[in-house]
């Protein structure tokens, strides 16, 4: 069973939808063993914000990164920007050698370098709940790039 990292941005109503979304389509999937969340992960006794939280959150999502098999990474933010945090994992997942399921459900142009480094390109959270992580079947941005 593979374990799952899933990046994101969750700072307004839109994303933790969609967001929400994506973690049920994750738990629906039969080939998926574990999933980690920062949003639902956050670490108790810190305040956010803080150096401590900081430092803690940071070391903690890198660590849960090294563990695991694939990073489901969300690109939708802000009109053709992905949110910093989230081109960070995806950035450290694919220099780590990890693969990288990008979510990209709005229709925008995608920036080439999420373009160029994921491994599977999908379109709508429900399909996530089939997708075989497993196997990691490949499918590869084909829009425009920035």
């Amino acid at each position: 069973m593979t374990n799952i990292y899933l990046a994101g941005p969750f700072f307004d109503d839109e994303q933790i939808e969609r967001i929400e979304r994506v973690e049920k389509a994750l738990a629906a999937n039969p080939t998926i063993g574990h999933v980690f969340s920062p949003r639902l992960d956050e670490i108790p006794g810190l305040t956010m914000g803080t150096p401590e939280w900081a430092t803690q959150t940071f070391q903690m999502d890198v660590s849960q990164i090294d563990k695991a098999d694939v990073v489901v990474a969300l690109s939708d933010f802000v009109d053709d920007q992905v949110d910093s945090g989230t081109a960070f994992e995806i950035g450290y997942a694919f220099h780590s050698k990890k693969p990288v399921v990008l979510l990209h459900e709005k229709k925008t142009i995608l920036n080439l370098m999420l373009a160029e480094s994921l491994h599977a390109h999908l379109t709508d959270a429900a399909e996530l709940a089939t997708y075989d992580f497993s196997t990691l079947p490949e499918s590869h941005y084909e829009g425009k790039v920035i």
